[in-house]
């Protein structure tokens, strides 16, 4: 009982400080809104996209090849993922607010570490020569990626977005669509952002200040506006009530379902697999974005420029698929995201300054716009609130475990095949079989429902 009561002061007592968000003159699921984005957002520096802008400056100065780099990029990730589905649990259980807190401390430290990486490595081996320094290098920079992906990518982003979908039911679809066209743009201008901050300083202050800016800043933002449950504050979802149902589409579960409850429902995985494979795709493309456009014989400006109009195509996307969704059952989502992940991954295998070029953004587009919507609203409404945390920490460990893999894939392929086609060919493979059964993802409170209404 101690123990259940400390746990509770620390997740509630401070709720009401240095504010009380019911006394503000509207529901402050709008101020969770603009949080859980400005969250997401302050995870870019620990994605693959913040990192692949770095890329080719660890390799010129930590002095290892491209593949011992993407090697030591998957390890770190993958060894941050078996740790994600435990970090659900503990946001189920201490709430947002601290759960953010200590994700971006530790993002905070990890970037300043990454900033002097190779003079932490040569603090144990000095000679680059020497037998054992990329062994060296290799451990330390699994450990640096490991800190950076489970902070950045996996804890921040996961309990960003889960905050927001606990605040709101009935319109759950159409903030996280306002939600993710902010986040879409913001992702979509990192690289440039990055690679002009690297210019203007260097890449070591670049991470520094990134540091800074999340250490200080972003935590003073989460510790006064992050909170978990409307109900801890005497509030509800939405801020009004709201039924099982509406427009013939099940928004409220009937039941809550476990962590291995939900494991064992086919509409668990026919969503969870396709964002993994995006994920996969997308960290590949991303981390070997330079090395990819010069082998189709496109420049570097080309190549960064290519998320300008991405981004245009995914915010209508995205905010029209939040909206959407609340409106429609989720398979009709995942055909359209199935089918922008094969277009972008069949135009990537071909690329070139044309045709491919467009393809590419439109496919690419489709599916980074119906990432978010998936990835946020098909969790709470398929298995409710009750266990969020459990169930996309699970989830979010198998989407980082997938991305893991995407920048060994592409870099093998490349070195051993002379190209990056071989690792998009067999990816749109698996593509085209998720895209056969995804007629059956359908929500499984609708069984439970056709159940209490035959009783």
């Amino acid at each position: 009982m101690f123990v259940k009561n400390s746990v509770m002061s620390l997740k509630e007592r401070w709720n009401n400080f240095p504010f009380k968000p019911e006394k503000i003159p509207f529901f402050y699921g709008w101020v969770i809104l603009f949080a859980s984005t400005v969250g997401v957002l302050a995870s870019a520096p620990g994605q693959t996209m913040g990192v692949s802008t770095f890329t080719d400056y660890l390799i010129e100065h930590i002095h290892i090849s491209r593949n011992q780099i993407s090697s030591a990029y998957m390890f770190g990730t993958i060894g941050s993922s078996f740790l994600l589905t435990w970090a659900g649990k503990q946001y189920d259980k201490y709430g947002a607010r601290w759960i953010v807190l200590a994700a971006s401390s530790m993002l905070a430290i990890v970037l300043l570490m990454l900033s002097q990486s190779d003079r932490i490595i040569r603090l144990f081996v000095k000679e680059t020569e020497s037998s054992v320094y990329v062994g060296v290098a290799m451990v330390i920079m699994i450990f640096l990626f490991f800190m950076l992906r489970f902070s950045g990518q996996g804890v921040l982003t996961m309990v960003s977005r889960n905050m927001l979908m606990k605040w709101f039911i009935a319109r759950r679809g159409f903030v996280n669509g306002i939600s993710s066209v902010l986040i879409s743009l913001g992702f979509s201008i990192a690289p440039l952002t990055f690679d002009e901050l690297i210019q203007g300083t260097s890449w070591r202050y670049a991470w520094i200040l990134m540091a800074f800016g999340i250490g200080i800043i972003f935590i003073l933002f989460a510790f006064l506006f992050f909170r978990d449950n409307p109900e801890d504050l005497g509030m509800i979802p939405d801020g009004e009530k709201h039924g099982h149902r509406e427009r013939n589409v099940t928004i409220k579960p009937f039941k809550q379902f476990s962590l291995s409850e939900a494991r064992k429902t086919l509409p668990f995985w026919l969503f969870s697999l396709p964002l993994a494979l995006f994920a996969l795709y997308i960290t590949g493309f991303t981390f070997h974005l330079i090395s990819i456009f010069e082998d189709a014989g496109l420049d570097r400006d080309k190549a960064l420029a290519i998320f300008i109009p991405i981004s245009f195509m995914s915010v209508g996307i995205s905010f029209l698929g939040g909206w959407i969704s609340d409106r429609i059952h989720l398979k009709y989502l995942l055909y359209f995201f199935l089918v922008g992940e094969l277009i972008a991954v069949l135009s990537l295998a071909n690329l070139d300054g044309g045709f491919y070029y467009y393809g590419f953004i439109v496919g690419h587009g489709m599916g980074n716009g119906l990432y978010s919507v998936l990835m946020t609203v098909t969790w709470p409404r398929f298995y409710g609130r009750q266990n969020l945390g459990r169930i996309s920490g699970f989830v979010m460990a198998l989407i980082v475990f997938a991305s893991a893999l995407g920048p060994v894939l592409f870099s093998f392929s490349f070195t051993k095949f002379g190209g990056y086609h071989i690792a998009n060919f067999g990816l749109a493979f698996i593509i085209v079989v998720l895209l056969i059964f995804s007629y059956k993802g359908n929500n499984p409170q609708d069984k439970f429902e056709f159940e209490e209404s035959n009783d």
